[in-house]
């Protein structure tokens, strides 16, 4: 099978796929103690890890477009009814709660329709891969009122707490501004000029969903999607909602006003292996001034004047915040105060019951979790505005509210999503 007929192939067995929109009755009610019904789209890799955080309530459903891995799970779930296409699954009636865990490229779809079923959504980071589909997915949440979380599973260990205490209880001073450095790497790929056949019990087509169909290549099935456009946001993507997250929370921080990048040429199929980011949020404080917040990764950090040159050796990840009479240094797992003698938090939050259990039980009591969509919507967009102002090859002022670059439209075609025939949200 030649190329243009593998496509064409391809488009027209997606064209008759629409997806369902109705919304069914309200979620019930149900108690603390007893067990959500849980639909699981995506089984393997890092949905699996999810699976295996709510895999303590009942499992019902499960939806793999690679028969392999869904084989798996249903060994796990005997109990659970299996399924290809996600929209079948939907389809399901006793499901309370839906966990997207595919690739970036299908999460709109599946998030936003199993918003519009009535169902309650747990979806991986980012929210999706483009700004317009995440201004999607955060709408549906707030339109159908279901409870919702991101998996920003950092969120909810210790240290990110700890930190926050100590930067809204103001023990640096005002925070002028925030560096965030993440030391990874995609990109730097160049397309794949053979392809060979798709390999046995892999729905290709499903799993490409609702982007323009290009053969199959094991450079990005299964593992290595995050370093092509069409399918994902490399580094930033992958690692901006992580981290960019403890600094949002800190300091209630949602969309950017503008975003310019330093980085290698762009390159059309692949994210830059390399970026920074300069970010520029409103005032955290009336009458302040904009916040800068930088952003760094493939190996690059702040400056020896920001970060000293044994702190780079000691923190090849980070974020830092600088107030006015001090800093603050963290990572995952630990932070440092600098500048300040015993800072002592006078704010406390409350230790996490755990990001998925957390999730589980406002689904079932209608309580809040910590990572909202409302929430983590703005973090979506924050990072992958970077990502746009990257490929426009231009600053972008940024008005969130019109969703556009006031300054340019070179940046439509990378804000918008553009799906194949037969899919829309």
């Amino acid at each position: 099978m030649n190329r243009r007929k593998f496509i064409f192939d391809l488009g027209a067995g997606g064209a008759g796929l629409i997806l369902a929109g109705c919304v069914s009755a309200q979620p019930r009610r149900i108690s603390a103690n007893e067990k959500l019904n849980i639909g699981m789209i995506g089984t393997a890799n890092r949905a699996h890890d999810d699976l295996s955080g709510v895999g303590g309530e009942n499992i019902v459903a499960l939806c793999d477009v690679d028969a392999t891995y869904l084989a798996k799970a249903s060994k796990e779930f005997p109990g659970a009814k299996t399924y290809t296409d996600f929209r079948r699954l939907i389809d399901q009636k006793d499901i309370d709660a839906i966990v997207v865990g595919t690739p970036d490229h299908t999460h709109a779809v599946a998030a936003v329709a199993a918003l519009k079923s009535g169902r309650h959504c747990y979806c991986e980071k980012p929210l999706a891969r483009t700004i317009s589909e995440t201004r999607a997915i955060t709408e549906a949440a707030s339109k159908y009122h279901r409870v919702t979380q991101i998996g920003t599973q950092i969120h909810a260990e210790k240290n990110y707490r700890r930190v926050v205490e100590l930067v809204q209880s103001g023990v640096i001073g005002d925070v002028k501004e925030v560096h965030v450095w993440v030391n990874v790497t995609y990109g730097g790929k160049k397309m794949p000029t053979q392809f060979p056949p798709v390999p046995a019990g892999l729905d290709y087509d499903l799993w490409l969903g609702p982007v323009d169909p290009i053969p199959y290549s094991p450079e990005w099935v299964p593992f290595k999607w995050r370093n092509w456009w069409h399918f994902g946001g490399g580094a930033l993507a992958d690692f901006g909602c992580h981290y960019m997250d403890l600094p949002h929370w800190a300091l209630n921080l949602r969309h950017a006003i503008s975003a310019e990048t330093e980085g290698p040429p762009i390159d059309k199929d692949a994210p830059p292996t390399w970026l920074i980011v300069r970010y520029m949020h409103p005032p955290t404080k009336p009458g302040g001034e904009p916040l800068p917040l930088t952003w760094y990764h493939g190996g690059k950090q702040p400056n020896p004047d920001i970060l000293a040159p044994d702190l780079a050796k000691e923190w090849k990840s980070g974020v830092m915040f600088i107030g006015t009479k001090g800093r603050i240094i963290s990572d995952y797992g630990k932070h440092k105060v600098i500048g300040v003698e015993n800072p002592t938090p006078t704010v406390k939050i409350p230790d996490s019951i755990g990001h998925h259990k957390e999730w589980i039980l406002a689904c079932k009591t209608g309580g809040p979790t910590t990572c909202p969509f409302e929430y983590s919507g703005p973090l979506t967009e924050t990072a992958l505005l970077g990502n746009v102002a990257h490929r426009a090859g231009q600053k972008i002022i940024w008005d969130a509210k019109k969703m556009r670059a006031t300054n340019t439209r070179a940046a439509e075609e990378f804000i918008q999503h553009h799906y194949r025939k037969g899919w829309t949200l």
